[in-house]
């Protein structure tokens, strides 16, 4: 399946670029056509966590209010927050709960922010940033355990996909902090994502394998499907799209 989803990737055409706008006070979304509810993102300096929070939180309530059908919510941190609306899959309502910088404590005290919606399905991609700020596998493992629990718990008719950690670029990242991501080896990443995997199926969600998509022969992220290393470039949200696709229910059940 993994080459399945490689050699549909190649054969999409890709769109050149996928920019953002500029706003320093961005507007609420509400188009729930095949889009994600998300602001216009201005520069990322520009909005602080909190800030951040009360956008979510007023996104949520929108979604609770229309209870779109077919409600899909991206929870996470950077990696959901830029996935360009243009390349998440079609038919579905999108709300975008991610968070530039967050963390699994992080994302886990907000979860309720999303409680009074009806979401066919949850996808949480999280944990990179706890190892950039060196939190230890246990914490975050317990972290992604309490996720879930609390997901199932107030979510029962939704399925929950635990997404897996990506690896980082090693010595070809350019990001601004690299030396963090150095101190951080790949295969670190990929014991913790095995660990998350039996964690899933403990707690009765679904895990998928992203991570296997995004690897070199050398188990660095493939440095098409980033931008800086960390970061993943239109390419890589592509694979990740087709992953969706795939994988996630194509109809309500």
């Amino acid at each position: 399946m993994l080459v399945v989803i490689l050699l549909i990737w190649r054969q999409q055409k890709l769109s050149p670029v996928f920019g953002t706008t500029t706003s320093s006070s961005p507007p609420v979304n509400l188009n729930w056509t095949n889009q994600y509810v998300s602001p216009e993102l201005g520069p990322r300096h520009k909005l602080s966590y909190q800030q951040w929070l009360e956008i979510l939180k007023q996104e949520a309530i929108v979604a609770a209010e229309k209870q779109p059908p077919r409600l899909t919510v991206l929870a996470g941190d950077s990696l959901s927050l830029w996935f360009p609306p243009e390349l998440l899959p079609e038919n579905k309502a999108w709300l975008n709960q991610g968070i530039s910088g967050e963390t699994t404590e992080g994302l886990l005290n907000r979860l309720e922010l999303f409680d009074h919606t009806q979401p066919e399905t949850v996808l949480v991609m999280i944990g990179i940033n706890d190892l950039i700020r060196g939190i230890s596998d246990e914490e975050i493992l317990d972290n992604q355990r309490r996720i879930i629990r609390y997901l199932r718990e107030k979510h029962p008719q939704a399925q929950i996909f635990v997404q897996s950690i990506l690896p980082h670029g090693d010595k070809e990242a350019t990001w601004e902090q690299k030396e963090k991501l150095l101190a951080i080896p790949n295969n670190r990443i990929r014991q913790l994502n095995e660990r998350l995997k039996q964690i899933a199926s403990d707690q009765g969600a679904k895990y998928l394998d992203l991570h296997s998509l995004f690897i070199n022969k050398e188990g660095n992220m493939r440095q098409e499907f980033s931008t800086d290393g960390l970061h993943l470039s239109p390419q890589g949200y592509l694979v990740w799209r087709t992953a969706l696709q795939i994988y996630t229910p194509s109809q309500s059940q």
